[in-house]
């Protein structure tokens, strides 16, 4: 898809906070972000659970970056953030994601995803906005903007020809993580419109890439095909979902956050939909070519297992609007998967992929 010229900048984004900057997609945005914005500096803050490696930003510049263990639900540690680093942009992706926890255990979804989301918020409310904050803010020339990053989960799910989601969709959702977003969603707008805060949201689809868990179903499939191993499949893997190359979402928040309008969600997709099972027969052969694997022998450690309970049928994202900001993705999900295949056989061949003690069977 052809992405028209963007239009001016609303916001220039100069000292960031990034939420989550230690997992999957956060670690990928400070590292593209770094490397495409020169003038950049990023305070990067993340509890460091288990789908965070600080390992992945630890050959950042120091001066320009800046990791930080703590709670987003410390809202007064996060406050302190903001204010001592001059914080004007702020990017949420700290969260919960995986919907088989969320149903083993939601509290932590609600906790993470809910209460940490509205501790940002006031923390954001109180550092720019408050009694003469506001002043300060204008009379320096600088604008501010809170980025939520959310899920196209939130809306439900599709049935096989039902149209695309689009920032108009009803919200719907299914599991205690899609729940969890969609009132994180909410809150947002409420900042907005109660306060003033400024802000956008993004919803985006399945992401792909390297640096991902373990749980998660590509690294899942990738590591199982290595290590000859049985292949987990929900259900008969009919489930379709729309796939999305990492550095494209972060080309994508970078192209809302500088000039998307206030208080304006825009779905972000890979316009890449694929069943669960044609993707990973597709991995398996990704795997092979760079193995020297047969792709039969790895098919054939596909084991469909029992699907687990509300699982969505079919998510397909409608990214018109955001096109119109000037983003469209550029990796196309056979080239996107040889580059994951790639990173993820490097770390098995250097012994630093591991199992993380779960397998996943895709979100």
């Amino acid at each position: 898809m052809s992405a028209p010229k963007p239009p001016a900048p609303i916001h220039r984004p100069q000292r960031v906070l990034v939420t989550g900057g230690a997992g999957f997609i956060g670690s990928n945005l400070v590292r593209r972000w770094l490397e495409q914005h020169s003038a950049l500096v990023i305070v990067n803050v993340d509890l460091l659970t288990y789908a965070a490696d600080r390992n992945h930003v630890a050959d950042l510049p120091a001066d320009r970056h800046t990791l930080v263990e703590a709670d987003i639900c410390d809202g007064a540690a996060m406050l302190k953030l903001l204010q001592d680093n001059d914080i004007d942009t702020v990017v949420h992706l700290a969260a919960e994601s995986h919907v088989d926890r969320s149903i083993d255990g939601p509290g932590a979804f609600i906790q993470t995803n809910v209460v940490g989301t509205y501790a940002l918020l006031e923390a954001a409310r109180t550092a720019w906005l408050d009694e003469g904050r506001q002043a300060a803010w204008a009379a320096s020339g600088r604008t501010v903007r809170f980025h939520h990053v959310s899920t196209d989960e939130v809306y439900g799910d599709l049935s096989p020809t039902d149209p695309a989601f689009t920032e108009t969709t009803p919200y719907s959702p299914s599991s205690p993580y899609s729940a969890s977003k969609a009132s994180s969603d909410h809150l947002v707008r409420a900042w907005a419109r109660t306060f003033g805060l400024p802000v956008t949201i993004s919803n985006c689809s399945n992401n792909y890439g390297p640096r991902q868990h373990g749980e998660k179903l590509i690294p899942t499939v990738i590591r199982k095909c290595l290590d000859r191993e049985p292949i987990p499949v929900y259900g008969t893997g009919e489930n379709i979902r729309d796939w999305l190359y990492v550095d494209d979402h972060c080309d994508a928040i970078w192209h809302i956050v500088t000039h998307g309008g206030s208080a304006q969600t825009y779905n972000v997709g890979g316009l890449n939909e694929w069943s669960n099972i044609d993707l990973v027969r597709s991995l398996c052969r990704a795997v092979a070519a760079q193995c020297d694997a047969s792709p039969e022998a790895l098919e054939g450690l596909i084991t469909f297992v029992t699907d687990r309970p509300g699982h969505d049928r079919r998510y397909a994202i409608d990214p018109t609007k955001l096109s119109a900001l000037g983003w469209s993705p550029n990796r196309q999900l056979d080239n996107g998967l040889a580059l994951t295949v790639q990173w993820y056989l490097e770390q098995w061949q250097s012994g630093a992929l591991g199992t993380h003690g779960r397998i996943g069977l895709g979100r």
